[in-house]
């Protein structure tokens, strides 16, 4: 077997798998999005991973874990390759996913009120006065708190009619 080319023990996909805790697959589609480095290869032709890899994997694993998008860590990956580089463009990175969270978070507030109003106007009884029922039904509703309810509605209501 060939060494890795990433300092390390060397790795078979399936062990890199399970220390990264990442499926096969994903390590292949991080591969093929040239997300890792290149792994050396045994005269066979199998993959050799090192701690390289393992560390890459963390890293992506947990800025997916904070949501980051597939662009911004390639971004924040780009960035670490020039260790000595002012690291405010990570800084905006980081407030960026900040800011989407916010968003998701006002959306998920006003889902969270539209949710309770209906199923408080829902406490039992027979499914045709149902008030779940009926709100799902009415996707031209005018009494949600989100904004872009309604207006989503309007073209699901065309796209439907």
């Amino acid at each position: 077997m060939t060494q890795p080319s990433p300092a390390g023990p060397a790795l078979s996909i399936g062990e890199l798998s399970r220390r990264a805790g990442v499926k096969p697959t994903t390590i292949r589609f991080y591969e093929a999005e040239r997300l890792l480095p290149p792994p050396s290869r045994t005269e066979g032709g199998h993959r050799v991973f090192g701690e390289t890899h393992l560390r890459r994997l963390g890293f992506i694993r947990h800025a997916r874990e904070l949501g980051f998008p597939m662009p911004a860590i390639r971004a924040l990956l780009e960035l670490e390759r020039h260790p000595a580089d002012n690291c405010a463009s990570a800084h905006d990175i980081a407030m960026a996913q900040v800011a989407e969270i916010d968003r998701r978070l006002v959306r998920l507030a006003a889902l969270r009120r539209e949710l309770l109003h209906m199923a408080e106007g829902c406490r039992g009884g027979r499914v045709e006065v149902c008030r779940v029922l009926e709100t799902l039904a009415d996707f031209d509703h005018g009494h949600c708190d989100d904004p872009a309810h309604g207006a989503a509605a309007e073209g699901v209501g065309e796209a439907l009619g």
